[in-house]
């Protein structure tokens, strides 16, 4: 049986970044990206039907697969990276907004990621599984993916970084948040953190005291800069309550705080929480995914990352195109990119049509999708604070 259009499609266009140890790698890695694309899948028993041109048993395929998934030689670096940085070529000498989070995996897995926010989500610029028990993990935990992040990023880029209060243990007490805050300084990329209410700030008139005891009243928000946390290091704080709101909002942040400071921070939820939702339920279905162990998923979500970057291209080249219209009936775009890719794919491969050459990512930040006038009405809604309040201590 021939090979799938698709697969050569792929391995023509792939086989320009990608340089594996073993060709045979190469070939394993096209056939997965080719078999999750049409499927929409991370089991792997529903790749098979996408691999039938190798003429062998299931038991056969899912051998090879288990191996592929095992192989030490099989890495971000190699596979993902080089993908990676030909679609962010343009974003050399822009401004980058990354989100740093954690997704769990049947309470046993933590899946910690760094991603770019763009065009209303998110996608992969690194991540590893662990085995652990909880979303909260320690600094020098998550410190290797800022670092593989950092090495992916194009050059002379402005990063900010925007990170939940769940990163907050470090190996010693005095580590609280302070080992992820003095890295990005370090870098000198701008950051805002959202941060517990126990948390202890100085002022420069010498007071120190909780963040909770900076709380405003209801429908109020406070500025409290510049303030000094863990000793070393100078921030500036800004609280809100909002009414409706389950808890008090608090942001520390590297630069000086304003109304906008909760809207950069909220685009973390826009971006990473969808992105996940992606994983899981809304696209590509981790969880029957079969597999548990943390070094086999960790390779398994770079394979899913791969499927993901170039489908989400697809939706991008589609609306660049001005042919939204072919697969989404709203509006305004009311699909993401990545829903529109894979549709875009099933057209072609329905069509046997080829795939076009895949193009780098536009540097401008496309607006996000909006299903509905509620949601665009969600999305544009202004938050009006009675009072506003600064502290300059």
């Amino acid at each position: 049986m021939d090979t799938p259009l698709l697969y050569r499609q792929l391995q023509d266009q792939l086989s320009q970044w990608v340089q594996p140890k073993d060709q045979r790698h190469l070939q394993g890695f096209v056939e997965i990206v080719a078999a999750v694309l049409p499927s929409g899948e991370a089991c792997l028993g529903r790749w098979i039907p996408d691999l039938s041109h190798r003429n062998c048993g299931a038991r056969a395929h899912m051998g090879r697969l288990s191996y592929f998934l095992h192989n030490p030689q099989i890495t971000a670096e190699r596979y993902y990276e080089p993908i990676l940085g030909h679609l962010l070529s343009t974003f050399a000498g822009e401004a980058m907004l990354l989100t740093l989070d954690t997704s769990m995996l049947w309470d046993q897995f933590c899946l910690i990621e760094v991603c770019l926010a763009w065009g209303g989500r998110s996608f992969t610029l690194a991540q590893v599984v662990l085995e652990h028990g909880s979303a909260m993990v320690g600094f020098e935990q998550y410190r290797p993916v800022l670092e593989r992040a950092q090495r992916v990023l194009p050059p002379d880029v402005q990063v900010t970084l925007l990170a939940d209060r769940g990163f907050v243990r470090g190996a010693s007490p005095e580590e609280k948040h302070g080992g992820l805050m003095r890295w990005l300084n370090q870098q000198k990329w701008d950051w805002a953190i959202r941060v517990k209410s126990d948390l202890l700030v100085t002022t420069t008139d010498g007071r120190t005291q909780s963040v909770e005891g900076l709380f405003p009243p209801p429908e109020q928000a406070y500025w409290v800069g510049p303030v000094r946390v863990l000793g070393d290091i100078e921030a500036h704080l800004a609280t809100a309550n909002v009414p409706g709101a389950q808890d008090t909002w608090a942001v520390l942040s590297s630069q000086t705080v304003s109304l906008q400071t909760f809207a950069l921070y909220g685009q973390r939820f826009g971006g990473i929480e969808h992105h996940f939702k992606d994983y899981k339920s809304a696209a590509l279905d981790i969880l029957d995914s079969g597999l548990r162990d943390a070094d086999g998923l960790t390779r398994l979500f770079m394979l899913l990352d791969c499927a993901y970057l170039i489908a989400l291209v697809l939706g991008m080249m589609l609306v660049k195109a001005g042919q939204r219209t072919r697969l989404d009936w709203h509006g305004d775009r009311g699909l993401s990119f990545l829903q529109l890719g894979l549709r875009e794919l099933a057209r072609l491969c329905y069509e046997r049509r080829p795939l076009p050459i895949l193009q780098a990512l536009p540097k401008g930040n496309p607006p996000p999708a909006c299903a509905s006038q509620r949601k665009r009405d969600a999305l544009d809604r202004r938050i009006e604070f009675s009072r506003v309040v600064t502290f300059s201590c």
